[in-house]
């Protein structure tokens, strides 16, 4: 079923009567800030206190819980609090909100320390509550919201998202440099309170859709359904890779942008006033242009634009030879005015370009899930997307550091091709509409316990053997880097991860583990939910359903 197309205008003036599309929107500014704060602006505060580029990629690695966070979205799924009459979703959202709160003003007890083991277990704790709260936000905005109103829906959250990212990031930053990091982060928590009168405020869905039966149930029924299709791969490799190579080129701009030596107010305004407002203007086009132009066209008109959007950063780079500003260093080169307009120019296309396809990604993730299982479901397709956020800042970090700034933005365009491609398997170039329906059911072929566990352990040593040679792979490029001549010592860079002497080896080497860990765990979920345990009662269920 198509949604009904509207017209822009008429679209605008439906949106400011709906009631539903208002707490959808304005929730999403209360899911944002929390990102904004680990991705943002926990890394500049650790390059402004003087923490090595490899530590600080690394350091994106306090994001894992947006990527686990579908192993216990089934239990907030099945159960809930329920605050008088208010429904279980509302109600969790209160729960996550408070959690976030008094995580954030801990933070900000820390922040004059800057100890980086302490601010790293906050910022996990963080990442959790966000984590939580975004799957009871993702999955009141699935069952609230009818068809026809996703497309402009979704524009306008993910405009007012990153317009929190960029609050709790951008502005934190430049905040927290002239003002002092404690009170700014102090600051931060305190929005939760107005934020929790949203929650107050939304209304609950018309049409009440019951919990799954049993906590069986709420695990397993999601997976079967998207698992047994057989399609699956393919899309779950979009998911993966359709912004992966803009999320990697974006992991680290604003330590680039430092270490180029850009004021605090150049890099805030150029963030959290021409990055906003660009990217605010994307996401609504986005999402409202995907009942215009249909899905598939947006998604792949958006996605080519993407992939090329931050390319001005090259330019940047070559006007700055070097990291003159590395390591806390500040003021080693006064930017003239050129170079200050080049560097926002860049900002404001490359926001532009991303936030118009996240506009059209984030109307396939609403037509993608099940309303029974929205937060399970919901939260699987969000968790695997952010699995190329998280790996990318490693990623990030040490291609940058191996290949210098300009080769790196170079890479990260041909890393936005693998995700086109797997597109093109479900949404063909040319179509109007993803034919997600017309994917039929795999053939269930149910695997022993042994089998199961051996398959995954296998996944997971190749993953994490990959992620291995990669990294040394880089690290012996970096060490020949400005070294004609020089043989690369590849061996020589293996021997020195698998022999950690510092903090900053240590993450590097736990870092590559995880990446191990998550491909494991993603085939174990991939071939229970698709295949069953042979000879089980999950066996016999994953079959029927």
């Amino acid at each position: 079923m198509t949604a009904e197309r509207v017209g822009t205008w008429v679209s605008l003036r439906a949106a400011l009567r709906s009631r539903r599309i208002g707490a959808v929107t304005l929730q999403s500014f209360s899911s944002g800030l929390p990102l904004g704060l680990v991705w943002i602006a926990l890394p500049a505060f650790l390059t402004y206190r003087g923490v090595d580029i490899k530590t600080v990629g690394l350091f994106s690695l306090a994001q894992a819980p947006w990527s686990f966070k579908f192993l216990w979205s089934p239990l907030m799924d099945r159960f809930g609090p329920r605050f008088g009459r208010m429904g279980r979703r509302r109600s969790w959202i209160l729960v996550c909100q408070l959690f976030l709160a008094l995580s954030i003003l801990a933070l900000a007890g820390s922040a004059r320390t800057g100890d980086v083991g302490v601010v790293a277990v906050i910022a996990l704790l963080i990442a959790f509550g966000s984590a939580s709260q975004d799957i009871v936000i993702d999955a009141y905005a699935v069952e609230v919201l009818e068809r026809s109103e996703q497309g402009l829906a979704v524009g306008a959250r993910n405009a007012l998202a990153r317009s929190a990212v960029l609050v709790a990031g951008a502005l934190t930053i430049t905040a927290g440099q002239r003002l002092g990091w404690p009170p700014v982060f102090a600051f931060l928590a305190v929005l939760f309170i107005p934020l929790a009168f949203v929650v107050l405020w939304s209304p609950d869905p018309e049409a009440t859709v019951l919990p799954p039966r049993s906590l069986r149930r709420a695990v397993l029924d999601p997976l079967v359904e998207l698992f047994r299709r057989s399609g699956a791969l393919p899309i779950l490799g979009f998911l993966v890779l359709y912004k992966f190579g803009e999320n990697l080129a974006t992991a680290l701009i604003r330590p680039f942008l430092i270490q180029k030596c850009y004021a605090p107010e150049d890099v805030g305004v150029g963030t959290a006033t021409i990055g906003l407002i660009a990217l605010i203007l994307g996401a609504f086009f986005g999402g409202v242009a995907t009942d215009r132009l249909g899905l598939t066209r947006s998604l792949w008109l958006f996605g080519a634009i993407q992939s090329v959007g931050f390319l001005g950063y090259v330019v940047v780079d070559q006007l700055t030879p070097g990291n003159p500003c590395a390591g806390g260093v500040i003021g080693a080169v006064i930017q003239p005015l050129s170079h200050r307009l080049v560097m926002l120019s860049s900002i404001g296309v490359e926001n532009l370009c991303q936030g118009m396809a996240t506009g059209a990604f984030g109307v396939m993730l609403l037509r993608m899930t099940q309303k029974q299982f929205s937060a399970t479901q919901y939260a699987l397709f969000s968790s695997i997307f952010a699995v190329g956020r998280i790996v990318t800042g490693p990623i990030a970090g040490f291609t940058a550091d191996a290949i210098g700034w300009t080769p790196f933005y170079l890479f990260a365009t041909a890393a936005s091709i693998p995700g086109l491609v797997l597109l093109q398997r479900f949404a063909p170039l040319g179509g109007r509409e993803p034919q997600l329906e017309a994917l039929g059911r795999a053939e269930a072929r149910p695997v022993t316990r042994a089998g199961l566990a051996a398959n995954s352990v296998a996944v997971a040593a190749g993953g994490f053997a990959f992620a291995l040679a990669v990294s040394a792979l880089l690290g012996a490029l970096r060490a020949v880097r400005g070294k004609p001549g020089a043989a690369v010592d590849f061996a020589g860079s293996l021997a020195r991860i698998l022999a950690p002497a510092s903090t900053s080896d240590w993450l590097r080497l736990a870092s590559l583990a995880v990446i191990g860990l998550v491909a494991g765990a993603f085939a174990a979920a991939f071939l229970l939910a698709r295949h069953g345990i042979r000879g089980s009662g999950d066996s016999r269920h994953i079959s029927q359903s």
